[in-house]
């Protein structure tokens, strides 16, 4: 089994949205002033995010994700993962667009 097996673009797509979820839930204890699962929320945030950089290592390592989305989960991250859960699916969107473009193109001939 190797590491792009292990690290795969779903479970990085999952992680960093689980990861924007402990997020929002820190940002309505701290608007709401709840003050006891902010610690919790708080705590969740800052390992996932260091969890999600180590993961974003290994995943650009194995080539299962772009620069661009390494970038937005491992340094934006740290202030905002909604962005590097945007990144996922704007990458998604990207892979299946071209996915779905690569049958059409394969159809015309060289001589046209």
């Amino acid at each position: 089994m190797s590491l792009a097996d292990i690290v795969t673009f779903q479970r990085l797509k999952w992680c960093s949205f689980a990861h924007s979820a402990f997020y929002l839930c820190l940002l309505v204890c701290w608007i709401g002033g709840i003050e006891g699962p902010k610690l919790f929320f708080g705590w969740a945030h800052g390992v996932g995010w260091i969890i999600m950089c180590v993961l974003t290592v290994l995943a650009l390592y194995a080539g299962t994700i772009s620069m661009r989305i390494g970038v937005a989960v491992a340094i934006i991250g740290a202030i905002g993962p909604f962005i590097g859960s945007y990144e996922f699916v704007r990458e998604e969107r990207r892979r299946n667009k071209r996915a779905d473009g690569a049958g059409r193109y394969s159809q015309v001939s060289d001589g046209s």
